[in-house]
């Protein structure tokens, strides 16, 4: 079976596995405070030149924002999010769990607006005695669609988070597959507008692990006792520090996110030309198609993908590529949807025809009809 179901099902890109058997019998300090951590810092942070950061490795994307979400607010702040963020859709309540309620947000295409943004800040400010105060917004980049902040979007956001007094965070689980999309920016333009943020291994070729970017000063004091506490500082913290080594010390996590990139638009230039509807269009490695029940059937005994949601009576499925997939994976893919899609062509033909027989049928039983 063909598996597009995610884009972390696979082990780790040679680089890191290299890395990983060389260093199989060396002794580190533990706790991230040994010589390979601080090797992944260095170069995480000689990617953003013009803004210095606090970096700390964490293993999963759900611990990270854990961590650094209780790290920027007050028990009485909330943080604000679009209603398909990671954190409200696919966390099981952890947020909330440790005490910090989420305002939900309507998303346009999968992001945040700026408009938005201050709408409900303003709202919530009304009647400070009864609403909770705002501190925190959420984003994430890529979006849970595959979709990605435009730069205008992005300063927007900035600037009316500065305006409002609140902290931006961008979650980059998938940052990788974001800055090759296409877009215009970079690690160091995103460390200008974000208060923190992350950099995702485990979706990029990583065996797991997430880089917390902390960019404000005003939020470094007392992050590793926060982390301590969430348990979130890994022992072995240079199993961590190793991904990242592997996938910035040549770059290979550009290259990883690009591959990926490259094989989801054949993927969805080919779903178009077939004639599928498309859920929401992505420039990044999330496909999302949609399929009818006839399709559905024919494709979920040979590929393996995650049903996304139900729009009407069909079936919107997510097909992930990553850095594992091979071009042929894609071509095998492409091959399935179309036989898929002949399938259901003939099939409503046939049907037509039926209905055509049983409505002659009727019209010679009873003439009034014709």
């Amino acid at each position: 079976m063909l598996f597009f179901r995610n884009d972390y099902g696979e082990g780790c890109i040679k680089p890191i596995m290299d890395l990983l058997v060389k260093a199989n019998d060396e002794s580190n300090p533990g706790y991230g405070e040994d010589a390979y951590s601080k090797r992944a810092a260095e170069l995480i942070q000689s990617k953003l030149p013009d803004y210095p950061a606090d970096i700390h490795f964490i293993v999963s994307g759900t611990l990270t924002n854990i961590v650094m979400i209780r790290q920027v607010l007050r028990p009485y702040e909330a943080v604000v999010s679009c209603d398909t963020g990671h954190i409200i859709e696919h966390e099981a309540g952890a947020i909330e769990a440790g005490g910090h309620k989420i305002i939900s947000v309507p998303n346009s295409n999968g992001k945040l607006t700026a408009q938005t943004l201050e709408k409900v800040v303003r709202h919530c400010r009304e009647d400070p005695n009864y609403l909770i105060e705002p501190r925190l917004v959420y984003i994430s980049n890529a979006t849970e669609f595959g979709t990605v902040y435009t730069r205008a979007e992005l300063e927007d956001l900035s600037e009316v988070c500065r305006s409002l007094d609140l902290y931006l965070m961008m979650d980059g689980a998938r940052m990788g597959q974001a800055l090759m999309s296409g877009i215009d920016y970079s690690l160091n333009d995103i460390a200008r507008w974000c208060d923190l943020f992350t950099v995702g291994g485990t979706k990029n070729g990583a065996l797991f692990g997430e880089a917390a970017l902390i960019i404000n000063q005003n939020l470094r004091p007392y992050f590793r006792n926060i982390q301590k506490q969430s348990g979130a500082i890994l022992a072995k913290g240079w199993l961590i520090a190793m991904q990242f080594i592997g996938l910035f010390e040549n770059d290979d996590f550009y290259k990883c996110a690009g591959y990926a990139n490259e094989l989801g638009k054949k993927i969805q230039d080919r779903a178009i030309a077939l004639g599928y509807p498309l859920f929401m269009k992505s420039t990044t490695n999330q496909i999302f198609v949609v399929l009818n029940p006839a399709q559905y059937n024919y494709l979920k005994d040979k590929v393996s993908f995650e049903v996304w949601t139900h729009w009407e009576d069909n079936i919107v499925i997510r097909l992930v590529t990553s850095w594992h997939t091979t071009k042929t994976d894609v071509e095998t893919l492409c091959q399935y949807l179309e036989i898929a899609m002949n399938r259901s062509k003939r099939k409503n033909e046939e049907e037509k025809e039926l209905l055509a027989d049983d409505v002659q049928e009727e019209a010679v039983l009873n003439p009034e009809l014709l």
